[in-house]
């Protein structure tokens, strides 16, 4: 035992000291030369989506975010230079459309009569004074407002008398450009839902019109706005609404069935004409003209230039992608709040 520890322990003491000190040095002074990096290299490649021309049905429903508005007032206009001679109605008043409203004296224009004096020289004899009544009638159905006619007083041809407010509503809601070159034909009635309303029921009347352009400006320098287009229609008399109710306007301007199909996406232009990206034998897409028909906003009608099974990009090439809303919500925040528009 006493050779072990005078001998055998501290032998095996050094050489451990000995094996660190000299990994020690090695790892400060002489460390692995860098292996050599590979060179990288691509081994995949980048493939465009295509889809083939398929057939399939399309419905082409513009759908339109709008409000319920009350029917705008007629106007009254006076129908003679003269004086008011008698007032049958108040402000206030319902009435019906062509109701005696309100009358006017009107002084006749003197006629002068000529005769044979005694000597046979013409005598010319004035007229008596004359005059007639005009009356003014209610234009439409309603209650009238703003009426403040009063006996004796003087009107003019054409002077606003007061308004008739009808009873009547209207479903009213703008439409983008995009939306009216989907609507190549206007139907007569639309669908309308409202929320917490009545149950969806057919808008008569439907028109579409495009206001003035805006003469004011935002400040001084800037150009005048374009007019908005309106597409409203009126709401029948038996179904219950309310002026501000929302409401959801569904424009049916055509249908078509088993008909030459691709997505919207695949396509550059969305109306009358556009261009696809043919996929020729080599595998790549070229530019290639189409007509289009209807749309129902995700499928496009091909009339004319494709045949169905040819291969078209999916996606028209260096168009802007379209946000993920799931995987970037602040990406779509400025879409979100551009709806409506």
């Amino acid at each position: 035992m006493g050779v072990w520890r005078k001998w055998i322990f501290p032998i095996v003491r050094m050489v451990l000291v000995a094996a660190i000190a000299v990994a020690l040095v090695k790892l400060a002074f002489f460390p692995d030369a860098p292996q050599a990096e590979a060179a990288l290299q691509p081994t995949g490649t980048i493939t465009e989506p295509q889809v083939p021309v398929a057939r399939a049905s399309v419905r082409n429903d513009v759908v339109l975010s709008g409000t319920v508005a009350a029917d705008p007032a007629v106007a009254v206009k006076a129908t003679a230079n003269g004086t008011v001679d008698e007032v049958f109605v108040k402000d206030g008043q319902p009435v019906n459309a062509g109701d005696v409203l309100f009358d006017i004296k009107v002084v006749d224009e003197p006629v002068e009569t000529t005769t044979a004096g005694p000597d046979g020289a013409p005598l010319v004899a004035p007229a008596p004074p004359g005059h007639h009544f005009e009356q003014v009638l209610a234009p439409v159905a309603g209650v009238l407002t703003g009426f403040e006619v009063l006996p004796e007083q003087a009107v003019a041809v054409g002077q606003d008398s007061g308004r008739v407010a009808p009873p009547s509503f209207r479903v009213q809601a703008t439409l983008s450009p995009e939306q009216q070159y989907r609507l190549t034909q206007v139907p007569a009635e639309a669908q309308v839902a409202i929320s917490g309303g009545p149950a969806p029921f057919a808008c008569t009347g439907l028109t579409i019109s495009v206001a003035d352009a805006a003469a004011d400006t935002a400040g001084e320098g800037a150009a005048p706005t374009g007019g908005s287009t309106t597409a409203h229609c009126t709401v029948p008399g038996d179904v219950k609404v309310f002026a501000g109710l929302a409401a959801e306007l569904t424009i049916s301007a055509g249908s078509a069935d088993d008909v030459l199909v691709v997505p919207t996406t695949a396509v550059e232009g969305g109306a009358e004409t556009g261009v696809v990206w043919l996929v020729g034998e080599d595998g790549e897409g070229a530019e290639h003209p189409v007509t289009l028909g209807l749309t129902d906003g995700e499928n496009v009608q091909i009339l004319d230039g494709l045949a169905e099974g040819d291969q078209v990009l999916q996606f028209v090439p260096g168009a802007a992608a379209e946000p993920d809303c799931m995987v970037d919500p602040m990406a779509c925040e400025g879409v979100v709040m551009g709806l409506g528009e």
